[in-house]
């Protein structure tokens, strides 16, 4: 069973950069695809960026052309390059496979954007 341990977030200005990372424990050459997920106090979690083994991505419209997903299979990690960040980024990121495996969520990393 593979483990993910999401870092690398926290407070930022409005505006401002971070670059999340998620180190898995075993090998994520075989799982397909994998994205990052998030939730926002209150709300359902949800997904905000996807990548295909082959290294194709997509994207929620409301991250689309600020945010940047890559995997590395190497390392057994994925990233995140969140640019222009907004207040409304603001949630706890996750990293999973599409569609999640759920005995595979990590703690999570919290961003939170505010001035």
């Amino acid at each position: 069973q593979v483990q993910l341990v999401e870092s690398g977030g926290g407070l930022v200005q409005p505006g401002g950069s971070l670059r999340l990372s998620c180190a898995a424990s075993g090998s994520i050459f075989s799982i397909n695809a994998m994205g990052w997920y998030r939730q926002a106090p209150g709300k359902e979690r949800e997904l905000v960026a996807k990548v295909i083994s082959g290294g194709s991505t997509n994207y929620a419209g409301s991250v689309k052309g600020r945010f940047t997903i890559s995997r590395d299979n190497a390392k057994n990690t994925v990233y995140l390059q969140m640019n222009s960040l907004k207040p409304e980024d603001t949630a706890v990121y996750y990293c999973n496979a599409v569609p999640p495996w759920g005995r595979a969520w990590g703690q999570g990393t919290q961003v939170t954007v505010s001035s």
